[in-house]
């Protein structure tokens, strides 16, 4: 006979969120500020960031179904076929690190850009980086504090 852990509530709330908000912001706040973390965003190339963006999506995904067996992205919630929790993390963490990044006021600090597009792009890599960190304290938090 096989024991089968429970399932948790496929209803995703907004606790859930505040959730994730606290754990993204939690180890998204140190990263966005280090002058390392925009030199090195100023140094990638398009791909890499992508690349990163494509990272954070699978580390995401591989926390919150993959790493907690007792939580099904079959049974979740969904818009569009993709569950509202999935949603939610990625917007929370790359969100928190966009919002921190200006709040602190992190581009205009470390970047000397001579266009607006080079500053929108530079600035985008850094948040790709920092949600790196982010995405790991969103979905830590999601599943420890998830009932």
């Amino acid at each position: 006979m096989k024991l089968r852990r429970p399932r948790r509530p496929q209803d995703f709330r907004l606790a859930d969120s505040a959730q994730q908000i606290v754990g993204g912001f939690l180890l998204a706040g140190p990263f966005v500020v280090t002058e390392e973390v925009w030199t090195l965003a100023g140094n990638m190339h398009d791909l890499q960031a992508l690349a990163i963006v494509a990272i954070v999506f699978t580390i995401g995904y591989a926390a919150l179904y993959k790493a907690d067996t007792t939580r099904d992205a079959d049974d979740e919630q969904e818009v569009a076929g993709i569950p509202i929790r999935f949603i939610s993390l990625m917007l929370v963490t790359f969100g928190s690190v966009t919002i921190l990044a200006f709040l602190f006021g992190a581009p205009e600090t470390f970047l000397e850009p001579e266009t607006n597009g080079e500053f929108a792009e530079v600035t985008f890599k850094a948040v790709a980086v920092g949600s790196v960190f982010s995405v790991i304290g969103a979905a830590t938090a999601d599943s420890i504090f998830a009932k």
